[in-house]
């Protein structure tokens, strides 16, 4: 098992960057992976975008193309990528471990593809249960879990780069709350990381 439940107390904290891509088709809709929580009881789900941490050295335009590559099998030029559109900092508070974390979202236009994922590592074997094209008003009517909260709004400003990068509030997205435990804890673990300055778009990006 890639990792184990530990009492809300004990769970260790990672702090890190991450690229975050919407990958978007002709008809306006979103690929998203389904995840979960194994650790808990009935394995509580949440949708989310491609994308993940950034590699010491990395830049996050190239964290950006290899976590689409690695996780859907779709290899992208850098012209391709469009933006940053936002940035925001959140807390996810998970069965193991709470994970505090800068994002900064691209988009790209994509035609609807099948998803190869041969690529995904150990951990997203075990917790990711599926994947599926989303549009925006489906997102809005949905009581699933779908993170970020605000994803349907960063769909429609991806056709409107005057909006970037648009507003995206700070936020706690959790399966247990980042505060849960926090008596017994000394350390504190209930914060918004830091925001980081935003980058500005690399050369072949288009802003």
């Amino acid at each position: 098992m890639p990792f184990e439940a530990v009492h809300p107390a004990n769970r260790r904290i990672e702090r890190r960057k991450t690229a975050r891509v919407l990958l978007i088709d002709p008809n306006e809709r979103v690929l998203l992976f389904h995840d979960s929580d194994p650790g808990l009881p009935g394995s509580p789900r949440f949708w989310i975008t491609p994308g993940g941490g950034i590699d010491p050295g990395e830049t996050v335009e190239r964290a950006a193309l290899r976590e689409v590559a690695e996780e859907t099998g779709l290899i992208l030029e850098p012209s391709e990528l469009r933006g940053p559109i936002a940035h925001r900092a959140v807390v996810h508070g998970y069965s193991d471990k709470i994970v505090e974390q800068d994002e900064t979202y691209f988009a790209v236009r994509v035609d609807a593809f099948e998803v190869d994922v041969a690529g995904h590592t150990i951990d997203e074997q075990f917790t990711f249960v599926g994947h599926r094209w989303w549009a925006s008003d489906e997102l809005r009517a949905t009581d699933a879990r779908v993170w970020p909260t605000a994803l349907a709004d960063l769909i429609d400003a991806a056709t409107e780069p005057s909006r970037w990068p648009i507003p995206v509030d700070d936020a706690e997205e959790s399966t247990v709350p980042a505060d849960a435990g926090s008596a017994d804890r000394t350390t504190d673990v209930g914060r918004l990381p830091r925001r980081s300055p935003k980058p500005s778009p690399a050369p072949g990006t288009t802003p």
